[in-house]
């Protein structure tokens, strides 16, 4: 069963979310955080798989705060919208968002982990290294194709934290996955040979199968260890 919830940021922002309830009792919940696309079909869909897997989840829709309802493809005129929105984001507002949704998880009585694609899976970084100033103590985080993480790789994070990144991603650099392994060697980073950017995403052109299949599986893996 799926809906929409209402939620209330701290800022006192109101902002809409895609909750997925799993059948019978919830074995812990995750937090689900966009791409730059918003909570489109492919973010449903994932909340949705996780919901399969016994995870309560809830995707809080960081767009809200510029233009409600956003949900685009990923190309085109809605490639270039998606980057304008991003840049009128900011850590702090995506973080205050990403903490209203961990909150509503947290009060139906469940450990709750934070995972995130692109733009989203730097906010599951983030949610990691600074989740104490923003009210959020996730039992794990995961993030998929991190853009930019290279300049937060300093940031300590409070939890067990897994990567995922394309060999092939030209977006995100191996200095990059180089400098967060070098910072910190606890993280489990997983690097897929022959994978792009987005290589989780089916309705990309660069979906790989294989990796997305391989990363999915690790993903499951690693939350239910942290959330059960």
């Amino acid at each position: 069963m799926h809906e929409w919830k209402k939620l209330l940021a701290e800022d006192g922002h109101t902002l809409n979310a895609y909750v997925a309830h799993p059948k019978g009792e919830a074995v812990g919940a995750i937090v689900v955080v966009q791409e730059i696309f918003g909570v489109n079909g492919h973010i449903r869909s994932l909340a949705d798989r996780f919901a399969a897997e016994g995870l309560l989840a809830i995707a809080p829709a960081l767009f809200d705060r510029i233009e409600p309802g956003v949900e685009l493809k990923y190309d085109g005129d809605d490639l270039s919208q998606a980057y304008s929105l991003m840049q009128k984001l900011t850590p702090h507002t995506a973080l205050l968002d990403i903490a209203s949704a961990f909150s509503w998880a947290k009060q139906q009585g469940k450990d709750v982990g934070v995972v995130g694609f692109c733009y989203g899976g730097l906010m599951s970084w983030l949610a990691a290294t600074r989740g104490a100033e923003m009210k959020i103590q996730p039992a794990c985080c995961v993030g998929y194709y991190p853009g930019g993480i290279g300049k937060f790789a300093a940031e300590e994070p409070g939890c067990p934290v897994m990567l995922h990144f394309g060999l092939e991603d030209s977006h995100i650099g191996q200095d990059q996955v180089d400098t967060v392994r070098s910072a910190h060697p606890e993280v489990q980073i997983n690097v897929y040979k022959g994978a792009e950017h987005g290589f989780n995403c089916d309705a990309r052109a660069s979906y790989n199968a294989s990796a997305a299949s391989l990363a999915w599986g690790r993903t499951i893996e690693f939350v239910k260890s942290h959330l059960a």
